[in-house]
């Protein structure tokens, strides 16, 4: 992640937690990350990983790649995203893991992210990181082996698997080359989250 992004990050997760009225110790209770690890990351001192923005970023109603775009300063207009000029990526500085928002920021609740799982890599996700309503995993290359609370699916390229409702996951790249892997998902409101809804209708 460039030391521009950084900042932007730091800024970006500060701005949104003072949007929703929360205290840093009311974002630390929500989700799981200590008050001291949210004030280096907000001041700059620490670069977050994929685990701790999933949990940061759930806790505020917000996907990762949302927030990686909103720190990129993508327009929340734009309906073509190129892939080259415009698509925000990110690297979590722990495993080399890179999510390419690929969605444009215009295109409603649904949300498309492309995934580089490096070689031997695992991030693991709390359930309470997920604010999804429904979500599904197409292999585009390699292999995955995915842990969606007791169930481990293993999946090969050209793979789609349906998720169930919100659970502790694992992605783990169990090959010697890069798995590469769409996330297709369907945003569920702050709002019901809130309160404890989830729907499969």
């Amino acid at each position: 992640m460039s030391d521009s992004l950084s900042v932007s990050l730091a800024a970006t997760l500060q701005a949104a937690r003072v949007d929703r009225n929360l205290s840093i110790n009311a974002l630390a209770e929500r989700s799981g990350v200590s008050r001291a690890m949210i004030s280096k990351i907000e001041r700059g001192e620490a670069q977050p990983t994929a685990v701790l923005l999933g949990r940061l970023s759930g806790a505020l109603g917000l996907t990762l790649s949302e927030l990686v775009a909103r720190a990129e300063q993508a327009d929340g207009t734009v309906e073509l995203l190129r892939r080259a000029e415009d698509q925000p990526l990110w690297t979590d500085p722990a495993t080399g893991y890179r999510r390419r928002a690929v969605s444009p920021a215009a295109g409603g609740p649904l949300e498309l992210v492309e995934v580089e799982l490096p070689p031997g890599a695992s991030v693991s996700y709390p359930a309470d990181a997920y604010i999804f309503k429904y979500q599904q995993l197409w292999i585009l290359a390699g292999q995955l082996r995915f842990h969606e609370g007791d169930q481990v699916h293993e999946l090969a390229t050209g793979d789609c698997l349906q998720l169930g409702p919100p659970s502790p996951t694992t992605f783990h790249n169990p090959s010697g080359t890069p798995c590469r892997y769409l996330v297709a998902l369907v945003k569920e409101p702050f709002e019901m989250r809130r309160h404890g809804g989830f729907s499969r209708d």
